[in-house]
Formats: C-alpha cells, sequence, structure tokens
C-alpha cells in the first residue's frame, strides 16, 4: 500500500475504474451472448429485435472507453454477418426415405461379397508364407 496521499487515491480509483470497465464489459459479453443464442435457435426473428440492442450496449461501453472504436466495429460486423447468414440460408427441405430394395436383390449380392473375402484370406495367407521369419518382437505387434 502507498504511503502518499495521492498514490493511496490512485488505488482507490483504479479500483474503482476497474469496477466499472468490468461490469460494463460483461454486459456487452451478456448481451453478445443472448444475440448468439437466438441465432443458434435459429430464430431470425428474435435476433433481428435484440441486434439494435446489442449493439447499443457495445457502443455505449466505446463511448465510456472500455473498448476500442475498431473493437467495437468488428463485433458489430460480426453480429450483423451472421444474422444475415441465417437469413440468406437455404431452407433445408426433408425428403422422405427412398423403400429399401427388394428383399430377392439383397442374397444375391452377398454372394459375391462372400467370394470376395475369401480371395483376400487366401491372399493374405499366401502373403504371410511368402515373408521371411521376423523378431518375435515384430509377431507380437501384428498379433495386436
Amino acid at each position: 500500500m502507498p504511503n502518499i496521499k495521492s498514490a493511496k487515491k490512485r488505488v482507490l480509483v483504479n479500483e474503482k475504474k476497474n469496477t466499472q470497465s468490468k461490469m460494463i464489459r460483461s454486459e456487452v459479453k451478456t448481451a453478445i451472448k443472448k444475440y448468439n443464442a437466438a441465432l443458434a435457435a435459429g430464430d431470425a426473428a428474435t435476433a433481428e429485435k435484440l441486434l439494435p440492442v446489442t449493439v447499443s450496449v457495445i457502443d455505449s461501453a466505446v463511448s465510456k472507453g472500455v473498448i476500442h472504436k475498431n473493437n467495437a466495429a468488428n463485433k458489430k460486423s460480426a453480429l450483423a454477418k451472421n444474422l444475415n447468414a441465417l437469413k440468406n440460408a437455404p431452407v433445408a427441405e426433408v425428403k422422405p426415405a427412398e423403400a429399401p430394395a427388394a428383399p430377392a436383390e439383397a442374397p444375391a449380392e452377398e454372394a459375391p461379397k462372400k467370394a470376395k473375402a475369401k480371395k483376400a484370406e487366401e491372399e493374405v495367407a499366401v502373403e504371410e508364407k511368402s515373408k521371411k521369419p521376423r523378431a518375435k518382437k515384430a509377431k507380437a505387434e501384428d498379433a495386436e
């Protein structure tokens, strides 16, 4: 703690300003979170109503010197950009699921798959026989 009277006063004033700035910064963050929650929910109408409120909170923080004007401009730009992206997003159409293929076709497809699987197993067996014996450690790794 400082001993000089003016230094003591500076400490007290800085603490007070710091708490005020924290409150304002918190208010800005809360407003942005509410706006982003409305965007995430896909509610363009609510987000549109919250945009001017959020921009106002950001502008008041700039006027009080809590955030820089360029930082505020970037925040406001991002808010507007996200709202426009939500508005201009194509509406996904839900298509009904197509009926599965006829059951008679399914067994016919399984037979070639089984033949391919057997051929692959035979090729692996041939490759293993042609390889030279390796150290026990390498074999243990292959087993895993």
